[in-house]
């Protein structure tokens, strides 16, 4: 009898426990809840933080979270308006606005995220089609460089100072247009992004190998004008120098110009004192021709009336 009664005891406080833990639920600081009961749901969702109590058993919690999520879009293949195909991918932050209305209408994040793959993505194509690629890569009219080569897509940037919308005004196109289907499923839109804009592989590597070959084409460019340089440089160094060495040779040849008419000066002085400097001079004169002129092994033959034998003449007359 006693131990029936134990047994009965325990039996109560396990289904205390069980109820009360089936009535109780618990709200954090990110979270809000809507109550069901037998599937309807309560008008009115628990926004606040805290300790919360429900039916046990009839009602479920059905937890949603109020922070901003994240969407994150697969890459689409796309053509534009003026027909380039390019890869696009997007992604955006959005929450939960109405919890009710999100309940009913998507239950969970999960069917939330692809209900906003449907709208988002469609949304996205639409605009893209509408515009021309220039208006997707750019967002101002800021001066590009007049180096600047995108080869294959040269010809998609041939007005680039007339950038009319832009890509921040496309994005925001997107996000207008998706809002209203958004709160439809009781989800607000905060934000939408291109994360990349890519051309079709085939493009990209026609525009690669366009980019290298104009890379390429302004390297030579460069040492042409490098090698232009050089032999200007190079002519003026001849230039000059030749310039330097004729006006070096023009000095010598006046400094010795101006040497020999002293020479000749101071000879023509000292021929002209008297007769005896004169014979002295001639003197000197013959023995220098001797010295230039005669070695011991030359053999004259001359005349003992030679001009060229005179001192001779007269040193074996002594």
């Amino acid at each position: 009898m006693k131990n029936t009664t134990l047994i009965f005891f325990a039996l109560i406080v396990l289904a205390g426990f069980i109820v009360i833990s089936n009535s109780a639920y618990v709200i954090n600081e990110t979270q809000q809840v809507i109550l069901t009961q037998f599937g309807k749901p309560d008008p009115n969702p628990i926004t606040e933080p805290g300790l919360h109590f429900k039916v046990p058993f009839l009602q479920k919690a059905n937890y949603f979270d109020k922070r901003f999520l994240e969407w994150d879009g697969d890459r689409n293949q796309v053509p534009t308006k003026d027909k380039r195909f390019i890869w696009i991918d997007t992604y955006a932050r959005w929450r939960v606005q109405d919890p009710l209305l999100f309940f009913q209408r998507v239950t969970n994040e999960s069917q939330a995220q692809t209900r906003l793959d449907d709208i988002l993505d469609s949304e996205t194509r639409n605009a893209i089609t509408r515009h021309n690629l220039i208006e997707l890569i750019r967002s101002t009219n800021r001066q590009v460089s007049d180096e600047v080569d995108l080869g294959e897509g040269a010809d998609l940037i041939a007005d680039l100072a007339t950038v009319e919308i832009g890509r921040a005004k496309i994005c925001e196109e997107i996000i207008n247009a998706a809002k209203p289907k958004c709160s439809e499923l009781g989800i607000e839109l905060l934000d939408l992004r291109f994360k990349r804009i890519k051309f079709v592989d085939d493009v990209q590597q026609k525009i690669y190998e366009r980019m290298i070959t104009e890379r390429k084409r302004i390297a030579e460019k460069f040492r042409s004008e490098g090698q232009g340089e050089a032999s200007k440089i190079f002519g003026d160094k001849e230039r000059d120098l030749k310039k330097i060495q004729s006006e070096a040779y023009k000095t010598a040849e006046e400094i010795r110009g101006d040497a020999d008419a002293k020479a000749t000066a101071i000879y023509a002085a000292a021929y002209n004192r008297n007769a005896e400097s004169r014979e002295f001079y001639r003197f000197l004169k013959t023995m220098e021709t001797y010295e230039s002129t005669l070695s011991k092994d030359d053999v004259l033959i001359l005349s003992t009336k030679s001009d060229f034998f005179k001192f001779f003449d007269n040193r074996l007359g002594r």
